[in-house]
C-alpha cells in the first residue's frame, strides 16, 4: 500500500502580516513548523506502515526552505519526501493549490491520501476535500481514528460536533485528520543520522505539465480586498458569565445595534 501524506509548513506565530498589494501572507522572518493536523496524519501513516507494511511518501507544496521540514520527517521514519516548488505557484489559494497537488499526485501514484483537516495559517479546511474532488476519489473529513484498512477499503471514525460516525470507504480515498487523534512520535537518533543522506525530490511547474493560468495567483479566484487589525482599547470589558447569561447578553447587544430583531 502506498500512502501519501500532504503536509504544509506554517508560520509558528500569531503575528502574521498580509501584503496589502497581493493579499498574500508575508512569511519572511517568521519561524515555521509542521502544521499540527498534518503531523497527526504523518503519525497515522507511520503506524499503518508498521502494522501493514505500507510505504509513506510525504508531499508538500511551498518554498525551497521547506526542505528542512521534510528532512525532519525523514528522521521520523517516512520513506520519501517530495517538495512541489516553483515561483509559478506563489500566491496560490486553495483552488490553485488543490489543482497543483492533484496534478502531482497523479504522477506519484497513491492508494491512500492523508491530509490534515486544516492549516493554522488559513483555517479554510478546503485543500484536502478539493484535492479529492479533482482526483475523483472518495473522501472522509474530520477523522479522529483509523480503525481498519486492507487493500480494498478503509474504516474510520469521523468526529462531529455532537456525535461520531463510523464510515467505510473504498480505496483509493482521501482522509483529513485531526491533531488530537494521536501523539506524534519523536525523531530517533538513527533516523536523524540517516536523514542527512536522503534527498528531497523536487517537482516544478515544468514537471507537472499543467496550465499556467490555473496555478499561483493567476489561478486563484480568492482575493483579499482589505485587511485590518481591530484595536483593543481601555474600554474593553471582561465578563464571567454562565452560558445562558452570555447568550442573553449577546442577543441584547445585537438587538441594541439593530443587527437582529426581537
Amino acid at each position: 500500500m502506498k500512502i501519501i501524506v500532504l503536509v504544509k509548513q506554517v508560520p509558528d506565530s500569531t503575528e502574521i502580516r498580509v501584503d496589502k498589494v497581493t493579499g498574500t501572507l508575508i512569511r519572511a522572518g517568521v519561524p515555521s513548523i509542521i502544521n499540527p493536523d498534518d503531523l497527526a496524519g504523518v503519525e497515522e501513516a507511520l503506524r499503518l506502515k508498521e502494522e501493514k507494511g505500507a510505504t509513506v511518501t510525504v508531499v508538500s507544496m511551498g518554498p525551497l526552505q521547506a526542505t528542512g521540514m521534510l528532512k525532519e520527517l525523514y528522521a521520523r521514519g517516512v520513506d520519501e519526501c517530495i517538495l512541489i516548488t516553483d515561483r509559478a505557484f506563489a500566491g496560490a489559494d486553495t483552488c490553485a493549490t488543490s489543482y497543483t497537488l492533484a496534478a502531482a499526485l497523479k504522477k506519484v501514484g497513491y492508494d491512500l491520501i492523508i491530509a490534515g483537516r486544516q492549516a493554522i495559517d488559513g483555517d479554510t479546511a478546503q485543500v484536502g476535500p478539493q484535492t479529492a474532488e479533482r482526483l475523483n476519489i472518495p473522501q472522509v473529513t474530520y477523522v479522529d481514528k483509523i480503525m481498519d484498512v486492507d487493500e480494498e477499503k478503509i474504516i474510520v471514525r469521523k468526529s462531529l460536533e455532537d456525535t461520531e460516525e463510523v464510515i467505510e470507504a473504498k480505496l483509493p480515498c482521501l482522509l483529513t485528520t485531526l491533531s488530537g487523534m494521536n501523539e506524534p512520535r519523536y525523531m530517533n537518533c538513527n533516523d536523524i543520522v540517516d536523514s542527512f543522506g536522503k534527498e528531497v525530490k523536487i517537482m516544478t511547474f515544468k514537471d507537472l505539465e499543467i496550465a499556467a493560468e490555473k496555478v499561483g495567483l493567476a489561478g486563484s479566484p480568492t482575493k483579499v480586498h482589505r485587511t485590518f487589525t481591530k484595536d483593543v482599547t481601555a474600554d474593553t470589558q471582561t465578563y464571567n458569565l454562565s452560558a445562558e447569561e452570555t447568550v442573553s447578553m449577546i442577543v441584547k447587544s445585537l438587538q441594541e445595534k439593530q443587527l437582529i430583531t426581537k
